[in-house]
This record gives C-alpha cells, structure tokens and sequence, in this order.
C-alpha cells in the first residue's frame, strides 16, 4: 500500500502514519516529494484493512494499494526518477555517467595507467575489480584487500568515485570502506543474504542483472536492498544468456525501456559484458545512449592483450576516446531534440 498525504500535511501527521504502520506489523518507507509525502506500508498481506483504514486519519489524501510484486522499486511508490548522488555526481539525472576502467585490478602500475586513461577521456567512476567471481577456481581470484586499497588509491589522486564488486556478506563492511559505490555481480543477484547486507550500507548499490534473470526477478531483487532500508539503488542491464553464440550474450536493450517504464531507479549499460568483444562495444554504448541509459559501464585497458582477465572485451585508450566522443555527441543532439519538443 501507499498511503498519499496532502501537500499540506505536518510532519506531526506523517509521524501518526508511521506509528500506525508500524504497530499493525508492516514496516513504513518515506518518499518525500517537493509537493507531497508518499509512505509505503510493506508487508504480508495481514492487517491490510487497517492499513486501508487510514484514509481517516489526518493529513492522508489516499491510500493506494501496489500491485506489482515489486513494492518499493515500482513506479506507483515513486512516481518521479531516482537520482543517486555520489560525490558531485547524478546518476540518473540529467547527463550520462560513465564508469569505466579495467575488469580487474593487476598492479599498482596498470591500475593508475587505466585510471588516468579513463579520467582523460571524460569517464566519472573508476571502475575495476578486487575480488574476482570466475568460473575456474585455477584462474586468478583478485587481488581483494590490496587491490581494493589500489582502487582508493587511484580513485583519489584522478579525483573519481569507485566502484566495485562485493562477493558475500562477510566483505561488505570491508568493500564499503574503500569504495564509493558496492556493485553486486551478476552471479549474485539473487543472492538474498548478500542483497539484504548491502541493503544496510551506507553506500550507493549497483545491481546488475543475472544471466537467467527477467526484469521482474531483477526488480524483485532491488526490492531486497530497498526494503533493507538502502534506497540507493542502480539498475544493470549487461546482456543475458540466449541460444546465440555470436556474443558472450545477448544485450537485452528493451530492458532499459522496460525498467524505466516500471521503475523509478536508474539504468545503465554494460556493453563490454555483454558482448565479450571490444569491437562490438562502442556501436552497443551508442544503442544504449538512443534508448535512454542513465549511464554506461566500460571495460578498458591499457594493454588487452596482457591482461589477466577479459582482456578480448576490453577497449585500449584511443578506442575509449572515440567512444567518449561518439556518446557525447550523441547525448547532445538526443538533449537537443528533446528540448525542441512542444
């Protein structure tokens, strides 16, 4: 349910709501809007007459039942888009963001060549991983805490945020230490113990989809870290698992449409993932921009050819330029449009 108060309502009567909420078992969340105040009351079903009730109390409007499974990630909770904040940074706002740096941190000396490199392209988030989720357990791992101390590193002297994978719940609070934004891997998505632990963060979650996962398991799944009280949440669209061989996988460009559709929280873009080959990458990221993503996630390298991990999907610098001019021009014509409109 939502419960819609008036654009005049105190906050002694927001308050009184909560209360309500809270003691027929349901947990309340606020989403306070520049005209109004919307609470959503999440729970099992028990006690929905009462929560019905409180149209009679003061200050409420209307109350107004979800039917998206869904609850807190719909856009009948939240009408208008999220914006995350990280730093200086809107993701979800008004102008593309892009994080982009080398699928996994190597050495001190690659990881601050690919951070400048991706800085002087015009890149907002460095981008790179510590713990590695792979396939064979004789391939590298990552190299976890000190990677994660190189990523803070290099993220200081560009003067870039950081993002960065969590694997299980018992890195999190390490992870958070020294990155900006806590990405959960493909691979974890639906792992429900790790979503309500990032849930508790205080950091930004950037959640992407699962192989296998439609957009409903994807939303249900931001609804775990959202209903743990993180309302920072960002949607990641890095290609899905089909019967084609062509690509790594499929990019499932429509999903960005979709989830905009159905959720207020931001989406961007992996191309790199999703193709599993760097020439495929920038004509996808440009794709991406024309349907409307909040952002894109790169992979970039300074040598591919030495690198340990994904190297084939990564773009070396003066691909990632051409990329960066290709998307800005196209960010800036598709503003211009839209400006034109009546």
């Amino acid at each position: 349910m939502v419960i819609v108060m008036k654009n005049n309502a105190a906050p002694e009567q927001v308050r009184k709501v909560v209360e309500w909420i809270e003691s027929v078992g349901y947990k309340a969340h606020l989403s306070q809007g520049v005209e109004r105040t919307l609470i959503g009351a999440i729970g099992d079903g028990r006690g929905k007459e009462q929560i019905q009730a409180m149209v009679c109390l003061p200050g409420v409007e209307k109350v107004v039942p979800i039917l998206k499974p869904y609850k807190l990630a719909s856009r009948e909770f939240k009408p208008t888009d999220t914006v995350v904040r990280v730093g200086g940074l809107e993701i979800g706002g008004p102008r593309l963001i892009v994080m982009a740096g080398p699928c996994t941190v190597e050495s001190e000396e690659q990881l601050m060549e690919s951070a400048y490199v991706v800085k002087k392209g015009g890149a907002h988030i460095l981008r790179g991983g510590a713990f590695k989720p792979r396939t064979s357990p004789y391939s590298f791992q990552g190299m976890e805490e000190e990677g994660l101390r190189l990523l803070k590193k290099a993220g200081e002297r560009t003067g870039m945020p950081v993002v960065t994978e969590v694997m299980n719940t018992t890195e999190v609070d390490l992870v958070e230490e020294y990155s900006d934004i806590l990405q959960i891997g493909a691979r974890n998505v639906q792992n429900f113990a790790l979503l309500k632990k990032v849930g508790q963060a205080r950091k930004p979650v950037l959640l992407k989809r699962g192989m296998m996962t439609t957009l409903e398991e994807l939303l249900m799944s931001a609804e775990y870290v959202l209903s743990a009280g993180n309302t920072r949440v960002i949607l990641c669209e890095r290609g899905i698992r089909t019967f084609e061989t062509a690509t790594r996988n499929t990019l499932d460009l429509s999903a960005v449409v979709v989830l905009k559709e159905c959720s207020h929280l931001p989406v961007i873009v992996d191309p790199s993932h999703a193709t599993g080959h760097w020439k495929y990458v920038t004509p996808l990221a440009r794709a991406a921009v024309a349907v409307g993503a909040d952002g894109l996630l790169i992979e970039v390298h300074p040598e591919p050819e030495k690198a340990i991990c994904d190297g084939i999907q990564s773009l070396r610098p003066e691909k990632f330029y051409q990329l960066m001019d290709d998307v800005s021009l196209l960010e800036r014509t598709l503003r211009k449009e839209v400006q034109k409109l009546p």
